[in-house]
C-alpha cells in the first residue's frame, strides 16, 4: 500500500495507518470507515462526547470505560471499540479528528479515489454535483469523491481543491484580481 509520507510523519497519520492495516487484515475496511463516520458525527453533535476525548482531568481508565459505553450504543465494530481504549490509554483522544480524516484518505487513496473538495457561494443540486464530479473525474482519471460546503462570501463560482491543487472559479477573487489591476 501506498502512503503519503506526510499521513505517515504525523502522529494522527501513524494511528491512522496502523488501524488501515487491522482493518485491512479483518476485511472490515468498510466497517471500519463507517464506525468512524459515527465516531465524527457524534463529536459534532455531543459537546460530552468531545470534552470526554480533548479534557485532560478525565483519567485513561474513566475515557476507556465511557467509551466503551458510547461505542456499544453507537453499534460499532470490535475492533473499532479496542481501537479507541487503545487511543484512551495513550492518551491520544484528542487525535481522533485527525486520525479519522488520515484513516479516509488512506482508505480513499487505497480505492484509488481522491477527495474533493467543493465551495460554492450557493447550494449546489444533485445535478451539478453529477456534473462536476464527472468532469473531475475526466480531469483526474481516477474516481473523485465530492466534499461540499457553502460559503456566501464567494458572491458565486467554485472553489474547488483536490489535494494540493487549487481551482479558484469564485467571483469574489476575479473582483479582487481586478482591483488589483485597476490600483498598478
Amino acid at each position: 500500500m501506498d502512503i503519503s509520507a506526510g499521513i505517515q510523519a504525523s502522529l494522527a497519520g501513524r494511528y491512522a495507518s496502523a488501524l488501515f492495516d487491522l482493518a485491512s487484515e479483518a476485511g472490515t475496511v468498510t466497517a471500519v470507515e463507517s464506525d468512524l463516520d459515527k465516531l465524527e458525527a457524534g463529536l459534532a453533535e455531543s459537546a460530552e462526547l468531545k470534552t470526554l476525548t480533548t479534557n485532560p482531568r478525565v483519567s485513561r481508565g474513566e475515557a476507556e470505560k465511557a467509551l466503551w459505553g458510547v461505542s456499544a450504543i453507537m453499534g460499532l465494530s470490535d475492533l473499532t471499540q479496542k481501537f479507541l481504549g487503545t487511543l484512551a490509554a495513550n492518551r491520544r483522544l484528542g487525535q481522533l479528528p485527525g486520525i479519522i480524516r488520515a484513516f479516509r484518505a488512506i482508505a480513499a487513496a487505497q480505492r484509488g479515489e481522491v477527495t474533493a473538495e467543493v465551495t460554492s457561494a450557493h447550494a449546489l443540486t444533485d445535478t451539478q454535483l453529477d456534473q462536476l464530479k464527472t468532469k473531475l473525474t475526466a480531469r483526474e482519471g481516477r474516481t473523485v469523491k465530492i466534499n461540499s460546503k457553502v460559503d456566501p462570501d464567494l458572491l458565486g463560482g467554485l472553489v474547488v481543491t483536490i489535494g494540493s491543487k487549487r481551482i479558484d472559479g469564485s467571483i469574489r477573487t476575479r473582483l479582487n484580481s481586478l482591483a488589483q489591476a485597476m490600483k498598478a
